[in-house]
């Protein structure tokens, strides 16, 4: 069984799985300084997260005023402190989206390389996706331009049949002019020409928050 003895012997005699513990190692040599210690871990919690010192580099601290014990000691000490002194870690929530009938549509560019005239060649990919029904309009183009960027619009409302209330976007140079705090754009003048005349509503994305279109953004690999 490649197993010792004692351990099958264990597995016979109980109901239950083995729990293995460690015992708790009291690290005399650490307990002289153990209050310097607790100094610095306070003084660190009042800084920001970046400037605050490793376990290393209080250990290497502790060495420098006559520590000699090991560093498992002051890992095992820093990490009981933190558990005890700083609460529960916060997590990032996120709020599960829902849309209406015509409320939405999301938009994004995709990099595909096929073969043209037996040439292989990158083009770029429009993607469109209602948020509601997740019907699909894809269009290639040879390039990303925003004459292209208008063109794909007309041709998916045209395909789609009437125009959602909000298009979606990543901060995409041919829609976003700049990008401010929080969603507010400074939008392009020619892309809000568009958007005036098929009377919709442009909303970019928070910048690195893909899950505000994450529908067209799959839809991009389940095409590839």
């Amino acid at each position: 069984m490649g197993l010792s003895r004692p351990t099958v012997r264990k597995h016979l005699l109980t109901t239950k799985e083995p729990k293995y513990t460690r015992a708790h190692s009291p690290a005399p040599r650490l307990v002289p300084f153990k209050a310097q210690l607790k100094e610095w871990l306070m003084e660190d919690a009042k800084l920001a997260r970046a400037r605050r010192r490793t376990g290393h580099r209080l250990f290497e601290g502790l060495q420098t005023i006559g520590y000699g014990g090991a560093y498992d000691s002051v890992q095992r000490f820093v990490r009981r402190w933190k558990s005890s002194n700083q609460g529960p870690k916060l997590t990032e929530a996120f709020v599960p989206v829902q849309f209406l009938p015509g409320d939405a549509c999301q938009f994004d560019w995709s990099q595909e390389q096929v073969e043209l005239g037996g040439v292989l060649q990158k083009i770029k990919v429009a993607h469109f996706r209602l948020s509601y029904s997740r019907q699909m309009f894809v269009v290639a183009y040879p390039r990303e331009t925003q004459e292209m960027v208008l063109d794909a619009h007309s041709r998916a409302f045209a395909f789609f049949g009437g125009v959602p209330a909000r298009m979606i976007y990543d901060n995409l140079k041919t829609v976003v002019d700049t990008v401010y705090a929080g969603k507010a754009r400074q939008f392009n003048r020619r892309f809000l020409t568009m958007a005036n005349h098929y009377l919709f509503e442009p909303v970019a994305c928070k910048p690195a928050s893909g899950g505000e279109k994450g529908q067209v953004e799959k839809q991009v690999g389940n095409i590839r």
